[in-house]
């Protein structure tokens, strides 16, 4: 879930210069292919959303639900897992890169009722919340792609197209295709964001889905042609691992 922001968006300022073209095409980690965000052990390459907060989110080697309250995850001491940190609420991260078009996968696990999200861009969100059995799902389950906040409600939020989430505890997956904003030389906008695929534990739940707009918690509210990754870590306990983009060439319609 996400916190309410009123959306701001401009193509304007220096944005103006940076065409599509550096959405990863001439970026030589781009012709690399795969390229992992989180090395295992620290958070090099990462940055808190809000720097003056305390920053909590620690390296594990595993995490399980706690036997004692399903509702917290416990970790064990070593490498491979990013915990957002002993109390299950800490800061959001974000990538120092940024990024445009993009492939991304990226695992995560939830305790019991608990809160995340994955911002593409930084203004993108993807839910994720522990809607293990629920029947009928919204944009505010796991997999949706977050609700605009317009005029103080929530508007133009998509619903995953059916319910793919794993219990609580247990590792899950998003696998996502993502296009970026695209911007004329004057800095206006002239197409939107759009989620090409989202699959969620191999699930396709979204398919081409057009976003006029930052969804609610954005970083910034404004759209532009690169932003990073961000992880929400103020809504609850949650883990992620094997974090890994795939930036891509622009192409056209």
């Amino acid at each position: 879930m996400s916190r309410a922001n009123p959306t701001r968006w401009s193509g304007g300022g220096l944005l103006v210069i940076l065409s599509a073209s550096l959405a990863g095409c001439g970026d030589p980690m781009a012709r690399q292919g795969w390229v992992s965000l989180y090395d295992g052990k620290s958070l090099t390459g990462f940055k808190a959303r809000h720097p003056e907060a305390a920053n909590t989110w620690q390296s594990a080697a595993a995490v399980e639900v706690d036997p004692a309250d399903a509702k917290k995850l416990v970790s064990t001491a070593g490498e491979g897992v990013l915990v957002n940190g002993p109390a299950g609420r800490t800061t959001d991260i974000r990538t120092v890169r940024e990024f445009g078009d993009c492939e991304a996968h990226v695992e995560f696990v939830v305790s019991q009722g608990s809160n995340s999200g994955v911002y593409f861009k930084g203004e993108y969100e993807i839910q994720i919340l522990d809607s293990f059995g629920k029947e009928k799902v919204t944009f505010g389950d796991c997999g949706g792609i977050y609700a605009r906040w317009v005029n103080d409600q929530n508007v133009e939020g998509h619903a995953p197209r059916e319910n793919a989430s794993r219990p609580p505890g247990k590792w899950q997956e998003f696998d996502v295709v993502f296009r970026a904003p695209r911007f004329d030389v004057g800095g206006r906008k002239i197409e939107n964001a759009r989620f090409i695929s989202v699959r969620h534990n191999g699930v396709l739940i979204h398919e081409n889905v057009s976003l006029n707009g930052p969804t609610r918690g954005s970083l910034t509210g404004q759209e532009r042609p690169t932003g990073p990754i961000m992880l929400q870590g103020d809504h609850g306990p949650v883990a992620f691992r094997n974090l890994r983009i795939k930036p891509s060439c622009p192409t056209g319609s």
